[in-house]
C-alpha cells in the first residue's frame, strides 16, 4: 500500500488526492470526491475539505494509499 506522507496533523481529502498523484487537479479532486468515488476508512467521503490524519485510509478506483504523519 502507498503512503502519503505528511508535515503537518492533517491534509485535506482533496490534497491529499493530488499529493498521491490520482487528480491532476483540485477540479479533478472536486468532481471524484463529489461523484461519491473516494472512500475514506472504508465509506464514501463527498466533503473535499475533509481533514485527514495519520493512519487514514484512502480509496479512489484501483489505488489505496494511506497517510502517515511525520512526527
Amino acid at each position: 500500500m502507498e503512503e502519503v506522507r505528511i508535515r503537518d496533523n492533517f491534509i485535506k481529502l482533496g490534497q491529499a488526492l493530488k499529493l498521491a498523484g490520482l487528480v491532476e487537479s483540485g477540479v479533478d479532486a472536486k468532481m471524484v470526491i463529489q461523484g461519491g468515488h473516494v472512500k475514506v476508512n472504508g465509506h464514501v467521503e463527498t466533503q473535499r475539505g475533509k481533514k485527514l490524519v495519520d493512519n487514514d485510509e484512502v480509496s479512489y478506483e484501483d489505488s489505496t494509499f494511506v497517510i502517515r504523519a511525520e512526527r
